[in-house]
């Protein structure tokens, strides 16, 4: 972990950071579409995953946000709503699947809002309008997985294309600051 943020540049270890969302992401959504129509031990285990890697990830950026200088705030709420979530999760998980989405649906919007404000808070850096994109895409998301929740087929499919359309977004913004470093 050092290496990622030790003696590397912030964007840079942002950079480093975003690739490596995106290749959780998309690891993560495989396996969850996969298993997305049953609700047991190793989907509810899965599930968990995800907000604590988001919990980890913040953490993360927020040493490599200290170093260069960068307001965390935004990122502490981050690792309490993300950890607060995977508590959620596992309490909602023995619930069934409407009670996922609803958790799910509270973390994306709420998440999608923090999102949308660090992004904002550093445009300077570059690649950051795809985060703003994505965190104005996570409070709609959140709101429909909600809604998704009262409807008598509800599925676990639609997280797995949440996270992978959010790991999309890390990649652009994590290609993005290469070609801000690139130019600069």
């Amino acid at each position: 972990m050092d290496t990622l943020v030790g003696t590397t540049p912030a964007p840079a270890a942002l950079r480093k950071l975003y690739f490596l969302r995106f290749a959780f992401a998309a690891v993560w959504a495989a396996l969850l579409f996969s298993m997305a129509g049953t609700l047991g031990a190793v989907t509810a285990t899965l599930l968990v995953i995800y907000p604590l890697f988001d919990t980890a990830c913040a953490v993360i950026d927020i040493r490599s946000a200290r170093t260069g200088g960068r307001s965390v705030r935004g990122l502490y709420v981050n690792v309490a709503l993300s950890t607060l979530t995977a508590v959620g999760l596992a309490v909602a998980a023995t619930s069934g699947i409407p009670a996922v989405l609803r958790v799910w649906g509270a973390w994306a919007v709420t998440a999608g809002i923090v999102q949308l404000v660090v992004g904002a808070t550093r445009r300077r850096l570059g690649g950051q309008w795809a985060m703003m994109i994505s965190g104005f895409i996570s409070v709609f998301a959140g709101a429909s997985f909600a809604a998704q929740a009262g409807k008598g087929e509800a599925s676990l499919s639609s997280l797995a294309g949440y996270a992978f359309l959010g790991g999309v977004f890390f990649l652009v913004s994590a290609l993005r600051l290469g070609r801000t470093r690139t130019e600069a």
